[in-house]
């Protein structure tokens, strides 16, 4: 039966896999995985023999994602699952299962463990409304303008950040942010080396310096900007440095339009002033 199965398997412990996902890819025709050395791994220690399995991770997405369609319009049934967690977060899932959805073709969620909403939980941070941005860009000055664009934001943040980048990339969240905004860094979820840090964004910075080396899959959960009176800050000046950190017009319209309680047009004039000085 043609049908597409989004499968969550575990970020680390492998016992917290369902029994439904287990018997999903036991059943299944074929598994496509984001990566099948891995996934040989996991199946092995549940003893699930694939009748086919696949790849289908970044470098072969388009090709793979039109062999895929092909092999459902066959009336196979087809798990995927990705390198950890949910697939369709920061991986090739996405693109698969929209296509998938667009030629007209079942997809069926079989749930599991996420990075996101276990990190976000355990960082004791407000988990009532967060904002999942996922990977920063690389190049550091677009990555300044998207931390910049996200320093309004009241809602708790999370980052996922590979250990090679993330001292440089706390350097960056210090000098958007503030040294003292709080904030969580989760390394290794719920596998054997398990480390929570909660502490301010610089002391983590301090904290990570002075460490010999930075290991292992990285989530960094950090606190919403707090309510500011605005007859504290100099409008003008808060105007003139987010047009210097080249954010986009509308997004600081927004931003002072909401803070002042003015409209969108009168908040645009007092940019467009600004941005002839």
């Amino acid at each position: 039966m043609s049908i597409l199965y989004l499968v969550g398997v575990p970020i680390g412990n492998w016992q917290d896999i369902t029994f439904r996902a287990i018997e999903t890819l036991k059943n299944v025709d074929i598994i496509a995985a984001e990566d099948t050395r891995k996934a040989k791994k996991l199946l092995n220690n549940f003893s699930i023999i694939p009748k086919r399995l696949i790849a289908h991770h970044n470098a072969n997405e388009q090709t793979s994602t039109e062999g895929v369609i092909q092999l459902l319009q066959e009336g196979n049934s087809i798990a995927f699952i990705s390198d950890a967690g949910m697939p369709g977060i920061s991986d090739p899932g996405f693109l698969l299962s929209r296509t998938v959805i667009k030629n007209n073709i079942e997809v069926k969620i079989v749930p599991g463990v996420s990075a996101v909403t276990t990190a976000v939980v355990i960082s004791g941070l407000p988990c009532d409304r967060f904002f999942f941005q996922g990977f920063l860009p690389r190049q550091a000055t677009k990555q300044k303008q998207r931390l910049t664009e996200l320093n309004s934001y009241a809602e708790t943040l999370v980052f996922y950040e590979s250990p090679r980048r993330i001292l440089d990339t706390l350097k960056n969240m210090i000098e958007i942010f503030g040294e003292d905004r709080k904030a969580c860094l989760c390394r290794e979820l719920t596998k054997i080396h398990e480390e929570v840090i909660r502490l301010s964004l610089a002391d983590l910075h301090e904290f990570l310096i002075s460490k010999d080396a930075i290991l292992g899959e990285i989530a960094i959960v950090v606190e919403g900007k707090q309510k500011e009176k605005m007859q504290d800050v100099d409008i003008n000046d808060y105007i003139k440095k987010q047009i210097t950190a080249k954010v986009q017009p509308k997004i600081i319209k927004k931003d002072i339009a909401k803070k002042l309680n003015i409209s969108a047009a009168d908040a645009y004039k007092m940019i467009v002033e600004l941005s002839k000085e």
